[in-house]
């Protein structure tokens, strides 16, 4: 099976990243985890996204806070889907970090998630590699079915409490 990079640009954003590491654990994805600033190491982040292909990777996640500009510099490198995570910050709450992720330049695509939202980078990353690997879009099939039953467990106790 190919493997996801997770590429943080900093350390402290590893409580956040950590989210995406361990859904990628339970689907049973590998993974590498690097931090690269597309600012303070721009040299060593373009050789990780260039070479990446040739490692194994099928996918970059790339989560960065304030300017956030990681994931549009690893996607300049490599053409590999690349999933931005634009970590909140104490300035602007994250909506400088969205608004950096998600604006990028015709002809090279991030595909960014929410705010914070590394478990559902995690999931867009098993998604795409399993178009090509039948097991994981049956634990993907599967992880909905379980997420959907639950909620429906959740609705009948809500109905059965207020409903008469």
């Amino acid at each position: 099976m190919k493997k996801v990079a997770v590429i943080m640009g900093s350390d402290s954003d590893l409580p956040v990243v950590e989210k995406a590491i361990g859904k990628l654990a339970e689907f049973g994805v590998p993974y590498e985890v690097h931090v690269f600033s597309a600012h303070r190491t721009p040299a060593e982040a373009a050789d990780f996204s260039k070479k990446a292909r040739g490692r194994g990777f099928c996918a970059i996640i790339a989560a960065a806070g304030k300017a956030a500009h990681l994931a549009g510099a690893i996607a300049a490198n490599t053409t590999l889907p690349v999933i931005g995570i634009p970590i909140k910050s104490s300035t602007l709450d994250g909506l400088d970090a969205l608004l950096s992720t998600v604006q990028m330049p015709s002809g090279i695509p991030v595909a960014t998630v929410a705010i914070d939202g590394a478990e559902n980078a995690a999931l867009l990353a098993i998604s795409i590699l399993s178009v090509s690997d039948k097991a994981l879009a049956t634990k993907l099939t599967e992880a909905r079915k379980s997420a959907a039953e639950s909620v429906l467990a959740k609705n009948k106790a809500v109905e059965d409490k207020f409903n008469s």
